[in-house]
């Protein structure tokens, strides 16, 4: 992500996921942290949707 549309773009689509209760963008850092039931694939898959290269760092405490 590398500007304003690059993050509504990956909000808009895991604002559609049922199951995503929190999303918070950090774009300097191209960074998305999310919080839901879902597991870490489904997140992936959702947000390799809007053509942006994605993976999984890990969950926080």
């Amino acid at each position: 992500m590398t500007c304003e549309g690059c993050s509504t773009a990956v909000q808009n689509v895991l604002k559609k996921k049922a199951g995503v209760d929190y999303i918070e963008i950090d774009l300097p850092e191209q960074k998305v942290s999310v919080t839901t039931a879902l597991n870490s694939d489904e997140i992936l898959e959702a947000i390799k949707k809007t053509g942006k290269t994605c993976q999984f760092l890990g969950t926080k405490k």
